[in-house]
Parts: structure tokens; C-alpha cells; sequence
């Protein structure tokens, strides 16, 4: 998981997949949740973010992704991994063309389940901002002026996630001035995706007159949105390794979102050490 991504690096332990015990798949998608594939790390580069920092939040967050995810479900069975491990085989293929085509099969298996996931992921999260901001339009026209308020603010999942990690952004160790602000990028890569909460949070760094983030900020930042934790990467992760082992699509359900949220907080305790060291 430090060096590719959340769909790639199961495919390494193909065999073992469908065998697995609760744990230890709740261990598998979390740790995909809590880190970032190298392939994309050239365009956050391309944002200003330090290259030297990513890697390193990588490799400090794949030890805490274990930590976190065997806190939030403990082993309680069994694991065929236990002793000696005996797997079946599959029988090479005949040549070259026949490996090609069949890594090709494979190949589009994925990219279909994971894109049709992904669509439906999507669709549930705009959804829910729709509903949301209907709510908000109504509060802001109906409830708002009969308790004397002026607002005009627009409510979206983003901004509701703002308010939830602006603590937390304070508690990681962000100056309080910049804990809003901080909260609402949070929240961004977690309704989003890290690569729009990257792009935002380079803006903001770019940002003149006073209005950009502290260096102490930004560092902390830069650690806490690496990682692949958000909405729409359940539908990815769910997509992706049921499609090595279509047998546990209901489990990989009822994990996505504890394993979310269990690579966001890999990302946050690897953005407090950040914090405490640099």
C-alpha cells in the first residue's frame, strides 16, 4: 500500500483473499483507505505539495493502518494464515498470448466494477448534498427569518464535515486561526477526493495578503489528506477486491465505512507524529 494503490495492492495476496477472516479484510481495506498510490503522487507534486513528505506520510501511516484497524476489530477467529499455509495453485498459462489475455480479462473485470461502484458512490453523494442543500434553502427562508438570523449559508455534506474536523484539526496540532479553514479541506478530500482537498489546499497556500496557511498548518495538512479515505472509495475498494473474491462483496459492504473511517484516523495519528517531530 505504500508504493500502489488501494485496488493493486490486493491483488499481491490474491490467493488469500477469499479466506480471510473479518480482521483480517477489515486490515486489507483499511489499509488502502490510509495511504496513496506512487502513481499519483507526480500530481500532487505538481501542486506544491513536497514530494519528500508524502512518501514519508505513506510509509508512517501502512504501520498505523494496522494499528488502527486491529483496535476497531480484533481478531476473534482463526486465520487460515496461522502455521503453515497451504493455497491452490492455479496452473500457469500456456504462453505469453494466453498470460496476456488473461491479465487483460482480469484487468477489465476490475476497471468494470470499480468504475460502476464509483458512478453509483457518486450518485448517492450528490444525492445527498441535493437533500441537504434543499434543507438549507428552506431553513434559510422559512426558519431563519422567523428566529430574527439573516443567513444565507449553503449547507453541504463539505461544510457539515468542516465544522466535525475543525477540533480535530486543532487537536492534530493546527493553529486555531487556521482550524476552520483546515476543517473544511478535511472534509473536502472526504466527500471528494484527497487530489480535489490537495488542489485546495495548494490555493490556499498560494493565497496573498495574510490569507494564507501557517507553515506548521500546511505540513500537518500535507500528511493528514494522504490517504485514499473517503466516500467514494468504498465503492472503489468494494469494486475492486470483489472482484478477486466476489464470495465476500457482503462483507466488504459492512466494512467499507469503519474501515473509512479507520484510514482517516491512520491519517490524523501520522499527521499528529508529523506535528510533534517537524
Amino acid at each position: 500500500n505504500i508504493f500502489v494503490g488501494q485496488t493493486e495492492a490486493p491483488l499481491v495476496i490474491r490467493p488469500y483473499v477469499n479466506p480471510m477472516t473479518l480482521s483480517e479484510l477489515n486490515a486489507v481495506m483499511v489499509g488502502g483507505f490510509a495511504t496513496i498510490a506512487g502513481g499519483v503522487m507526480a500530481a500532487y507534486v505538481a501542486m506544491g505539495i513536497d514530494a519528500g513528505h508524502l512518501v514519508t506520510a505513506s510509509v508512517i501511516s501502512a504501520p498505523a493502518a494496522l494499528l488502527i484497524a486491529k483496535l476497531m476489530l480484533p481478531e476473534t477467529e482463526q486465520p487460515q494464515t496461522t502455521g503453515s499455509v497451504k493455497i491452490a495453485v492455479a496452473e500457469p498459462s500456456a504462453n505469453l498470448l494466453e498470460a496476456a489475455a488473461a491479465g487483460a480479462s482480469d484487468g477489465m473485470k476490475l476497471a468494470i466494477n470499480v468504475a460502476a461502484m464509483l458512478i453509483a458512490f457518486l450518485a448517492l453523494l450528490s444525492l445527498g448534498n441535493g437533500i441537504l442543500g434543499w434543507c438549507g434553502q428552506q431553513f434559510n427562508e422559512h426558519v431563519a427569518p422567523a428566529l430574527g438570523w439573516n443567513t444565507d449559508s449553503v449547507w453541504t455534506l463539505e461544510a457539515v464535515l468542516g465544522y466535525v474536523f475543525s477540533p480535530l484539526a486543532w487537536i492534530m496540532g493546527i493553529p486555531a486561526d487556521d482550524c476552520r479553514q483546515a476543517g473544511e479541506i478535511l472534509g473536502m478530500k472526504m466527500v471528494a477526493n484527497e487530489f480535489v482537498a490537495y488542489q485546495q489546499l495548494g490555493e490556499w497556500q498560494a493565497a496573498t495578503g495574510g490569507t494564507g496557511p501557517q507553515p506548521r498548518t500546511l505540513l500537518i495538512m500535507t500528511y493528514a489528506l494522504a490517504g485514499f479515505a473517503n466516500f467514494s472509495s468504498i465503492g472503489i475498494q468494494i469494486g475492486g477486491i470483489s472482484s478477486i473474491a466476489p464470495e465476500r462483496r457482503g462483507d466488504l459492504a459492512r466494512l467499507g465505512l469503519r474501515a473509512m473511517l479507520g484510514g482517516t484516523l491512520a491519517a490524523f495519528m501520522t499527521a499528529c507524529i508529523a506535528g510533534m517531530l517537524l
